[in-house]
């Protein structure tokens, strides 16, 4: 009997723990982004600093303009979720994608002076080696690879981190295929085409913007990029290069 009651009193801990996860990632997925932040940092374990993290994500990417500050809160939740538990791929994507847009803020010189790119891929690893089928985690590593191509040129980008664009598009289909009806997912490979090369990839681009679109938003910060997607979406089917350009740029996180 005495057995019995110690199992039920360990198992009424665990679903207590994983309520407590669950209320987390509502008040993120709420859109209430401060309270995450906060209940996160309180929770103090991996779980809780990595929904902070994604919280300060996305109040910085939805931010009207670029916030520096922004981001390295968001970074600075992502490493204390790292440093709880290295293991977890969540901290370890915050990481990576906080670092790729700190980036774009203090251009390549000063990425290559802190050899982000590096960090970048290093999160990335880590992430795919605990959870290889994390459809965040695998789109991430194919915009690192766009980007770092982008930044670099093809040759060097090879030759200093082993970035490819075939193997950004090969990580960007598989993503798809693991996560078809992923608005963040889909409108993110969008990004990372449009940025590198919007002609060569426009039917790619459209369809992933279509997609985004289409999906059903599983999050309030997947409700507002779909109004992104489509407002993109309009200026690549008006012809309207400089505003699609521009807006792209802005939705991307440059100055």
């Amino acid at each position: 009997m005495k057995k019995v009651v110690l199992a039920l009193i360990a198992l009424a801990g665990l679903t207590q723990a994983a309520f407590a996860r669950d209320a987390l990632y509502d008040l993120y997925a709420g859109g209430k982004y401060d309270e995450a932040m906060r209940a996160g940092a309180a929770a103090g374990d991996a779980h809780g600093y990595a929904i902070a993290a994604r919280a300060a994500l996305a109040d910085a990417v939805l931010r009207p303009a670029p916030c520096m500050d922004c981001l390295q809160r968001a970074e600075a939740f992502a490493r204390q979720a790292v440093a709880a538990d290295p293991a977890q791929a969540d901290g370890q994507i915050w990481l990576a994608v906080s670092l790729g847009y700190e980036s774009r803020l203090t251009g390549v010189v000063m990425a290559r002076l802190h050899d982000t790119p590096a960090q970048s891929k290093a999160a990335l690893d880590a992430a795919l080696k605990d959870d290889p089928k994390n459809p965040y985690a695998v789109s991430a590593l194919g915009g690192w690879h766009i980007e770092v191509v982008r930044g670099g040129g093809a040759w060097l980008a090879g030759m200093l981190y082993g970035a490819r664009e075939s193997e950004a598009l090969t990580l960007f289909d598989r993503a798809v295929k693991l996560a078809p009806g992923n608005v963040a997912v889909r409108y993110q490979i969008a990004l990372s085409l449009a940025g590198f090369d919007p002609t060569k990839y426009r039917t790619r681009i459209e369809s992933e913007l279509e997609a985004a679109m289409r999906d059903t938003p599983a999050s309030a910060y997947e409700k507002a990029i779909q109004t992104r997607a489509a407002d993109l979406l309009a200026l690549l089917r008006r012809g309207d290069e400089d505003r699609f350009a521009a807006t792209l740029r802005k939705y991307q996180g440059y100055p």
